[in-house]
C-alpha cells in the first residue's frame, strides 16, 4: 500500500479559499457548452482546462492547517446530533506528515461559518442561465486550532465517539499514544469566531499512556462504539493488541498478541452490534473476522487479490462489510454468507489507483464514500439500478441530452476532484450529507447536491 505522501510542502494558512477542482472556481461561466468528462479516460486537450461546477454541490469549502495530514477524525460536539441548517461548524483532529520529524503535530481544530446552499437537482431555467455562480467555497473560517508539537509523523489518529476529548494515534515511531484533549477542545468552544480567524497555539503535551509493545509501526486503529475505552490497534508485523480500560485515563494492553495475517494489518473495525468482535484486512489480501475471547481469526477470507487497504463496517446495515484494495478495487461482502463460501455481494473497478480510504455513511445504509491515488472522491449509492425510463423522463424534464458515458456504473451518484494525493476521508456523523477529506493540498469539506434524502426540503 502506498501510504507516505509524495513531497509534503508546508501550505500557507489560509482563511479564504480562492480556487477549487480541477481548474478555476470563479464566477466566469465556460464560453464552450460544457462536456462529461471521465477521469482517468478522457484526455484534457491542449488549451482545454476543468472547471468545478458549483451547481453540484450544497457546500464545498478548502483550508489547510499547515504540513500536510495523512489522517484526522471528525471529533463529535454537543452542537446537535442532526445539523441541517446553514452556516455549519465542526471540530477536527488530524495529525501531519511534515518534511522533519521535529515539524510534526496533532492539530485540533474548528471550522466555523461553513455555509452552503440547498440546489435542485434540476435548476430552472432561470437558474441555469445564470452567469453569477455563487462561490461557496470561499467563505469558511478557520477559526483556530490548538498544536501539540514534537509527537513524530501520525500515521493514523482517532476520536473516541462516547468521549472525543481521548483521541489515540499511531505514530511512524512505532508507538501507540492516547492523549486527552479536554482542555484544548473546551478553549476552542468558548472562542469567538470573530477576530481568531487562523489562530494557533502551539503545546508540549505527554500522552496519558504510550505503549511500545509492537515490534514495527502501523496504521490499524479503532475504538469500539460500543464499550467505550477498548481499542483495537494494529502493526506492519501482523500483529493485534487489544487495549482494556481500567478507569477514565488508564488502560490494560495485552501482551499477547492477536495473529492470523501473514503481512502487514492495515485497517481495522469493531463491530456495530457484538462489542467483542471486530474486523482486520491485512495487506495479505485477506480479511479475518475476531473474537476478543480467542487469539485466532474466528474465520478469514480472500477479499481481493492485492493488499486490502481499508475496510468499513457498516453500521446501519451490520451485515455489510466494505473493502479497499490496492489494485483499485473495492467490495462489498454480506457476512451472512461467510459459511455458504462467497460472501462477495458486489465488486467495483472504477479506479485504477489504490483505494486510500472507504466508509459508509452514518445516515444512509446503501451510500458509501471512496477516495483513490487517482485523486478521485466517489459517493455510491448501491440500492440504484439503471432506469431507462427515468433517465428518458429526466432528459426531457431538462430539455437535453445528458450524454452520460455508457460504461459508468448505475450506483456512482458522484464523483469529486481537485485534490492532490487523497489519504483518507470521513462522513460527518452530526451533518447529514457532509464529507471531509485530506490530501496532500489540504482539506476539502464537500455537501453534494444530490445526497440529500435525510435533508429536509427547503421551504424558501
Amino acid at each position: 500500500m502506498v501510504r507516505s505522501l509524495k513531497n509534503p510542502k508546508k501550505a500557507k494558512r489560509k482563511n479564504k479559499e480562492s480556487k477549487r477542482g480541477d481548474g478555476s472556481s470563479s464566477s466566469s461561466v465556460p464560453s464552450m457548452p460544457a462536456e462529461v468528462w471521465q477521469p482517468g479516460v478522457d484526455k484534457l486537450e491542449e488549451g482545454e482546462e476543468l472547471q468545478c461546477d458549483l451547481s453540484a454541490y450544497n457546500a464545498l469549502h478548502a483550508f489547510s492547517i499547515g504540513w500536510p495530514c495523512l489522517s484526522f477524525d471528525v471529533v463529535r460536539d454537543s452542537l446537535g446530533l442532526v445539523r441541517t441548517e446553514f452556516p455549519h461548524t465542526a471540530y477536527f483532529v488530524a495529525g501531519t506528515q511534515a518534511e522533519k520529524p521535529s515539524y510534526n503535530s496533532i492539530g485540533i481544530f474548528k471550522i466555523t461559518n461553513i455555509s452552503g446552499k440547498r440546489r435542485e437537482l434540476v435548476p430552472s431555467k432561470s437558474a441555469a442561465d445564470k452567469s453569477d455562480m455563487e462561490s461557496d467555497s470561499s467563505d469558511s473560517d478557520e477559526d483556530s486550532d490548538d498544536e501539540l508539537g514534537g509527537s513524530g509523523c501520525v500515521n493514523r489518529i482517532r476520536a473516541m465517539s462516547q468521549n472525543p476529548h481521548i483521541c489515540a494515534s499511531w505514530a511512524d515511531t512505532g508507538h501507540v499514544q492516547i492523549w486527552d484533549f479536554s482542555s484544548h477542545l473546551n478553549a476552542l468552544a468558548e472562542s469567538e469566531t470573530e477576530g481568531s480567524q487562523g489562530s494557533s497555539s502551539v503545546f508540549n503535551q505527554a500522552p496519558l499512556l504510550k505503549l511500545g509493545g509492537h515490534k514495527d509501526e502501523g496504521y490499524a486503529i479503532d475504538w469500539s462504539p460500543l464499550v467505550p475505552g477498548r481499542l483495537i490497534s494494529g502493526d506492519c508485523k501482523s500483529c493485534i493488541h487489544l487495549w482494556e480500560p481500567t478507569s477514565g485515563s488508564t488502560w490494560n494492553v495485552d501482551s499477547t498478541p492477536f495473529r492470523g495475517h501473514s503481512a502487514s494489518v492495515e485497517d481495522l473495525q469493531w463491530s456495530p452490534t457484538e462489542p467483542n468482535v471486530f474486523a482486520s484486512c491485512s495487506v495479505d489480501g485477506n480479511i479475518a473476522i475476531w473474537d476478543i475471547k480467542q487469539k485466532s481469526p474466528v474465520v478469514s477470507f480472500k477479499a481481493h487479490n492485492a493488499d486490502v487497504n481499508v475496510i468499513s463496517w457498516n453500521r446501519l446495515a451490520s451485515c455489510m462489510l466494505a473493502s479497499g484494495s490496492d489494485d483499485g478495487s473495492f467490495s462489498i461482502c454480506d457476512l451472512r454468507m461467510l459459511k455458504e463460501g462467497d460472501s462477495v455481494v458486489a465488486h467495483f473497478e472504477y479506479h485504477k489507483h489504490p483505494v486510500t480510504s472507504i466508509e459508509w455513511s452514518p445516515h444512509e445504509a446503501s451510500t458509501l464514500a471512496v477516495s483513490s491515488a487517482d485523486n478521485q472522491l466517489t459517493i455510491w449509492d448501491l440500492s440504484l439500478e439503471k432506469d431507462e425510463e427515468e433517465e428518458a423522463e429526466f432528459r426531457a424534464k431538462t430539455k437535453e441530452q445528458v450524454n452520460a458515458p455508457e460504461n459508468l456504473p448505475p450506483q456512482l451518484l458522484f464523483i469529486h476532484q481537485g485534490q492532490k494525493d487523497l489519504k483518507e476521508l470521513h462522513w460527518h456523523t452530526q451533518i447529514p450529507g457532509m464529507i471531509v477529506s485530506t490530501a496532500l493540498d489540504g482539506f476539502n469539506i464537500l455537501m453534494p447536491s444530490n445526497i440529500q434524502t435525510t435533508l429536509p426540503s427547503d421551504g424558501s
